[in-house]
């Protein structure tokens, strides 16, 4: 069988609320910086690879000019607040020693894929995967699931998808993979 992984909240933490309240003491700041950068259009232009960061934060300070010193302070260090969940990191060499391959497919930003990739070794066990960035396309879009398939030439049949989101998880169900909605490292044990 093979384990298709998610990153964000699978492998890698995702929490941009958290990382702004990190940054700004003010709620009604941190929900404007969340719905004007992390929850616009904008960045998931960036997650498929068609925008970089850069040009990203010009955009975001042209839309919003009165809040262009909070928004280059949200875009400045993103990339690493980006961590491993260790429950999930240990799983990883399990699921390969019980025979199974091991594969990524994730919505990415070229910079976060660049920096988790240089910082973090388990990307070694992974046999191969897609990242969004790579192929202009996000999940749910039935084309990113087809082009990690057809690249890491994979029968649908034999794919353990988890993702921490239920329209990625339906979406890979509908392109013949099994699906699970990753909840907590354990949910991975019972398919081994």
């Amino acid at each position: 069988m093979n384990f298709i992984f998610d990153l964000g909240n699978v492998l890698v933490y995702y929490t941009p609320d958290i990382y702004l309240r990190g940054l700004f003491s003010d709620d009604d700041l941190v929900e404007e910086l969340l719905n004007t950068v992390f929850r616009s259009p904008v960045w998931l232009d960036m997650d498929r690879g068609i925008l970089t960061h850069s040009e990203a934060t010009e955009i975001y300070c042209t839309q919003k000019p009165e809040l262009k010193a909070e928004i280059r302070k949200t875009m400045q260090n993103f990339d690493k607040t980006f961590s491993p969940i260790p429950e999930s990191i240990e799983l990883l060499p399990k699921v390969k020693s019980s025979g199974h391959e091991l594969y990524y497919l994730s919505n990415i930003q070229k910079e976060i894929r660049d920096y988790l990739v240089k910082t973090h070794d388990f990307f070694n066990l992974f046999k191969g995967g897609i990242f969004s960035c790579d192929v202009n396309v996000i999940k749910p879009s039935p084309e990113i699931y087809r082009f990690l398939l057809k690249k890491c030439n994979l029968n649908p049949a034999e794919c353990l998808f988890f993702d921490d989101m239920e329209e990625n998880v339906s979406a890979a169900e509908k392109e013949g993979i099994k699906g699970i909605l990753f909840t907590t490292a354990e949910c991975v044990l019972e398919f081994l």
